[in-house]
């Protein structure tokens, strides 16, 4: 199934919004988004006839797990793209953010993929013994920070 950018920013929003507080409102959505509550429950209300989220009228509102999955491989996208453009191409940070949001929908799964082997490489992450794992938020901000020390290391050693 293919979705909108429209459609995987509201998953997005929606699981970064759970992950701050217990319950998720439309309102709670339409403020984040800045748009109108008409607009967020006719966008909720397509997810919901996709599976993608479960939702009744003036509740809360979840993921499902695909909808969970769905919101989960944008952030990653975005977390790649962000990571790219400041680490690599030290694009300042705000710039990067704005960016790699825009750029997050163009980009398919599997070159997500190739730009995040890229990336591993060329910050040689791949010796991180840690049980690292990439689902993990935690664990994309270890690496990170580690990317970031490794890339002041190898820059400092240029000099």
């Amino acid at each position: 199934m293919k979705l909108t950018s429209s459609q995987e920013e509201y998953l997005k929003t929606i699981y970064l919004l759970k992950k701050n507080t217990q319950k998720v409102r439309v309102t709670d959505i339409a403020l984040k988004l800045k748009i109108t509550k008409p607009s967020v429950n006719k966008a909720i209300n397509t997810l919901k006839d996709m599976a993608l989220i479960n939702y009744k009228a003036y509740g809360n509102i979840t993921l499902t797990k695909q909808g969970e999955a769905y919101a989960v491989e944008v952030i990653k996208k975005q977390d790649i793209l962000k990571m790219f453009l400041i680490e690599i191409l030290d694009i300042e940070k705000q710039q990067a953010e704005e960016e790699a949001t825009a750029m997050k929908y163009a980009m398919s799964e599997k070159t997500a993929q190739k730009l995040n082997q890229y990336i591993t490489q060329i910050m040689k992450l791949e010796d991180l013994n840690c049980g690292y794992d990439e689902n993990s938020e935690k664990c994309r901000n270890c690496v990170k920070i580690t990317a970031k020390n490794r890339l002041k290391i190898n820059q400092k050693g240029e000099e």
